[in-house]
């Protein structure tokens, strides 16, 4: 058995969690991930990663892959849901991780939520708004769950998503008014940056590509340490 802390991934299979995963186990960290199904266990494997196999709307599954003997140093969510999805994890899941990484006492939760959520609503067009908000209201639930657990966290607001490669231009801010387009392997550079800076610690953080702004505003870069 080996006591060395872990990284507790949720939400690896594919996106930001998959970019994240990437992330992870390139600075050689030990990460154990989370799945619901069995197809993207041997690529995950591949690169070092172990996988749990288990639904986060299951808070049993959760729990028996969180609570052993191994210290969990943090846990990183990207589980979410799309519009046109019946069953929504975006809240219950992450609620129920939320309440095992309590009973683990892991050192940091990371959520990775989405600009539009909280007070960043302001960001939003109308068109976009009335698209996502079942979504975001979920999202909503989840962060201000995890602010109130007493946990030390990190929330991540991306911007839109795209699935290209990383540009090295993401930044994070407290600006709630900013909106804009960002790499899917941008935001795991962000998340990565996050899980050891203390600057970090209980932030709400909106994340863009500084070159690619919907509304050119000027606003404050927040700095991670």
């Amino acid at each position: 058995m080996t006591t060395t802390p872990y990284i507790f991934l949720a939400g690896a299979s594919r996106g930001v969690g998959r970019e994240i995963a990437k992330c992870l186990t390139e600075q050689q960290l030990k990460v154990k991930s989370l799945l619901r199904t069995e197809e993207a266990r041997p690529e995950l494997e591949a690169i070092g990663i172990e996988v749990a196999l288990g639904n986060a709307l299951n808070v049993k599954d959760i729990e028996n892959a969180m609570l052993t003997e191994e210290p969990i140093h943090a846990v990183i969510s990207t589980i979410g849901s799309l519009p046109r999805d019946e069953e929504r994890a975006d809240y219950i899941g992450n609620k129920n991780l939320i309440d095992v990484a309590v009973k683990a006492r892991v050192n940091k939760f990371i959520l990775v939520s989405s600009i539009g959520s909280g007070n960043s609503i302001v960001a939003l067009s109308p068109q976009a708004l009335e698209t996502l908000r079942p979504i975001l209201m979920e999202k909503e639930k989840a962060e201000k769950y995890l602010i109130e657990s007493g946990l030390t966290y990190s929330i991540i607001r991306p911007g839109s998503l795209k699935s290209e490669p990383a540009t090295g231009n993401g930044i994070l801010t407290e600006n709630p008014n900013i909106a804009g387009i960002i790499h899917r392997a941008d935001v795991a550079q962000l998340v990565c940056r996050c899980l050891n800076s203390d600057s970090a610690n209980n932030k709400t953080l909106s994340a863009v590509d500084e070159n690619m702004l919907f509304v050119n505003l000027v606003f404050e870069k927040f700095r991670l340490d």
